[in-house]
């Protein structure tokens, strides 16, 4: 299944104290007005305030679903984040682009910028200080409902009312969805393990996660991501 045409919402955020243990992030995402000029490590005005584990070439851009927010709310009940995108850290935010219908390798162009799907998100501690629950990062690791990074392709501007197109499928098999249910359900799965290792248009740090569980047998101790 192609994903349409969307026009995207594009957000960007700052450094600042993030739950009760004041924490800086830049989790706090907000609507920004075009153009946007998309660098290599991503929107212009964007920051990260841990580049070890946010940001970078594979992680410059992440896209969150917007139809997530009535399944969350829906589960967790109304929370004010979710009456407006850019609760879940998302630089882009649209429907009609979910997990479902984008695959690995996708390669997407947003105004003069050629973006690439190189990774889906782990969700970490993080989210259990943005939203105020224990189990925020767990719950979204175990719906799927996670999101995706781009890596950029081509750097350039992308101008208020410039769609997102989809130009290239270069890993028709993998969608986001089967990578999920992947690594956190079927993870007995080694014939995909294998495959997975594999996709050169994977993010490197991911195919290294594979060929450790293929080596090992062993699945990673999520703790200190989910719980801090």
């Amino acid at each position: 299944m192609t994903p349409p045409l969307v026009r995207p919402i594009v957000l960007a955020g700052r450094i600042a104290p993030l739950g009760d243990d004041r924490r800086l992030s830049a989790i706090d995402k907000r609507p920004t007005p075009g153009p946007w000029r998309i660098a290599p490590t991503g929107l212009a005005d964007d920051v990260q305030a841990d580049l070890k584990h946010h940001g970078g070439l594979e992680k410059a851009l992440h896209h969150y679903p917007f139809e997530h927010y009535a399944a969350w709310a829906d589960e967790i009940g109304d929370n004010p984040l979710m009456r407006m995108p850019g609760a879940f850290g998302e630089n882009l935010s649209t429907t009609d682009w979910t997990e479902v219908n984008v695959c690995i390798g996708d390669v997407v162009r947003f105004g003069r910028a050629l973006l690439q799907v190189s990774q889906g998100r782990q969700p970490c501690w993080k989210l259990n200080r943005r939203f105020g629950r224990p189990d925020m990062a767990l719950r979204v690791q175990s719906s799927g409902r996670v999101g995706w990074y781009y890596r950029v392709l081509e750097a350039g501007v992308a101008d208020a009312g410039d769609v997102l197109r989809l130009i290239d499928r270069p890993c028709a098999n993998w969608t986001l969805e089967r990578m999920t249910r992947l690594l956190y359900r079927d993870t007995d799965d080694l014939e995909s393990f294998a495959g997975m290792m594999a996709l050169p248009e994977l993010a490197q740090s991911w195919r290294e996660l594979a060929r450790r569980r293929l080596n090992s047998g062993n699945i990673e101790d999520w703790t200190k991501r989910l719980y801090g």
